[in-house]
């Protein structure tokens, strides 16, 4: 029983909608023998959680729609292993901001009644197995901001996570749900509206303070965020190349190994990583100065961890944020209690020194990094 509770962390939708699960199962036809435990596991957990998504919308339905959020919300993009957790985690400690919690993002469609209860449970199961996260060695903790995408994936089958469940169709998933392409009109409506439902309950259980969103995937979603919010800030964190091909081909590889329903190849996930990279990075670059002069700020990740209050000082004046001064010295607390932290190091190869300066050397010229030449 123990390791089953465990499980619940481990994949993205298991307390997720039981609907969008079935959509999902419909659409993809196809559970590889070897994980249809796993398949099933996620049927029965999504099925039996459905009266406490009931429950909540009855409890708290009226109080979540009548929410208004903040108009000028702050999004973090940048691709994914570009240090994006670190700035979130560094910018949460500035009290002004609320942001969506690792438990809400865990159970977006019941986390308002299963705070006092479900929460403590989880967490505790959840510890247990994981102490750090996966993908990393960066503490797990419930409390802890979480990126907007792991809550769209539990309430929606319009998530490009989704595309880690059922790899076959990881292309599409990324097309359709990170790039906008191929979607109706009303399927596009849908997404905006789980979104913005998502946003409403986590500003609710924040008090109404101003939101600080973290998703890698809204990197190619700024012309829609900026029609929602006109005034919203954005803030791209960017990584050396090399550094992010290889920790993100590590991340997909582990995610994969506790999420798949479907085998998939070495191969065909490294080509994925290639050009999920090289797509969403394009569409930053050609989108980014549609935002407005002082609405956007751009920061290095080697730079943020060299000098990080000159780095987060700058983002707060290019951003003309206020609260700099009243949040020091919690940025400082938190920098000193991270101190000890070692980022996972990868071995970079001739081969993938090679395949990154051919395919995104696009990248290097517009962040200014150096590509290196192969031994």
């Amino acid at each position: 029983m123990t390791a089953a509770r465990g499980r619940f962390s481990e994949h993205p939708v298991a307390l997720g909608s039981f609907r969008s699960w079935l959509r999902l199962l419909l659409h993809n036809r196809t559970v590889d023998a070897a994980f249809l435990p796993r398949a099933l596991f996620v049927t029965a957990t999504t099925l039996l959680s459905s009266p406490l998504r009931m429950w909540e919308s009855v409890r708290h339905g009226r109080a979540v729609r009548d929410t208004s959020i903040h108009p000028e919300p702050v999004f973090i993009v940048g691709h994914w292993r570009s240090g994006t957790t670190h700035l979130q985690n560094l910018l949460c400690q500035d009290q002004q901001f609320g942001f969506l919690s690792t438990f809400q993002a865990m159970v977006p469609s019941f986390c308002l009644s299963g705070e006092r209860i479900l929460k403590p449970f989880l967490a505790q199961q959840a510890a247990r197995r994981y102490p750090t996260r996966l993908i990393d060695n960066i503490p797990l903790t419930f409390d802890a901001p979480q990126e907007d995408e792991f809550a769209m994936a539990a309430l929606s089958d319009q998530s490009f996570l989704h595309g880690f469940t059922f790899p076959r169709r990881a292309g599409e998933y990324f097309d359709r749900y990170v790039m906008f392409e191929g979607l109706s009109n009303a399927e596009q409506s849908d997404w905006v509206q789980t979104y913005l439902g998502m946003l409403k309950k986590v500003t609710l259980s924040r008090r109404g303070r101003r939101l600080l969103s973290k998703c890698c995937a809204h990197s190619a979603r700024i012309p829609t965020l900026l029609q929602l919010f006109p005034r919203a800030r954005f803030i791209h964190i960017h990584r050396n190349p090399y550094d992010v091909f290889a920790s993100t081909l590590h991340m997909h590889k582990t995610v994969f190994r506790r999420s798949q329903l479907q085998h998939v190849s070495p191969e065909r996930i490294r080509a994925n990583v290639l050009t999920f990279y090289e797509r969403l990075m394009k569409r930053l670059f050609d989108d980014w100065e549609t935002i407005p002069p002082g609405q956007r700020a751009i920061v290095r990740f080697e730079d943020l961890e060299r000098l990080p209050m000159e780095q987060l000082a700058s983002i707060y004046d290019a951003l003309r944020l206020p609260g700099y001064p009243a949040a020091e010295a919690a940025f400082l607390r938190y920098l000193d209690a991270v101190a000890g932290y070692r980022k996972n190091e990868y071995r970079i190869d001739d081969r993938t020194i090679e395949t990154v300066n051919d395919r995104w050397g696009f990248a290097f010229d517009a962040l200014g990094y150096k590509r290196r030449t192969p031994s």
